[in-house]
């Protein structure tokens, strides 16, 4: 498990004063109000930020940061992720995972047949949608609800499924 967690991703600049725009990657952009720092991921190196002001405009939540006060100062973080540390994550309730966490896990039948591989997890209104990658045909998409995934277990790396009638036609 990655020891970092990505909170939003920079879209844009805004404004000339050092602001970006950044579209949340977590349940609750309110978030961002409670941190004091984030690790920008360059993708050569990861580089410490202290929040110095945070506002909210439609969907997307407008960070300013501290030493940072020009547009062109920030302009190369446009689409570099924004991550925080496992202990500054909010803490899950019982057969809640962070996707992270989940992408990656072996997808099992419950005889243990190896269906493939999570590659994503797409969120719906009503219920996320695991994205399994299968060899040999389509990908498997499997609802998140108890009555389909019987089993996570992050440390074996496995995810138990029941597939459910029809899902393997589609």
């Amino acid at each position: 498990m990655e020891n970092m967690l990505r909170v939003g991703v920079i879209t844009t600049t805004h404004g000339v004063r050092g602001e970006v725009k950044v579209y949340p990657t977590t349940d609750d952009a309110g978030r961002f109000l409670e941190l004091e720092e984030v690790w920008l991921d360059t993708g050569k190196e990861r580089i410490p930020l202290k929040i110095q002001n945070v506002k909210f405009f439609k969907n997307m939540v407008i960070l300013k940061f501290e030493g940072y006060d020009d547009m062109n100062a920030v302009q190369a973080w446009r689409q570099k992720d924004l991550l925080i540390s496992r202990e500054q994550a909010v803490e899950l309730q019982e057969d809640e995972y962070f996707i992270g966490d989940l992408i990656g896990l072996r997808v099992e039948d419950e005889e243990g047949n190896t269906l493939g591989t999570l590659k994503d997890v797409l969120e719906t209104g009503a219920n996320d949608v695991y994205l399994v990658s299968c060899p040999g045909r389509k990908d498997l998409m499997l609802p998140a609800i108890k009555d389909c995934i019987l089993e996570v277990d992050l440390a074996a790396g496995i995810m138990r499924v029941k597939v459910l009638p029809g899902l393997l036609e589609l």
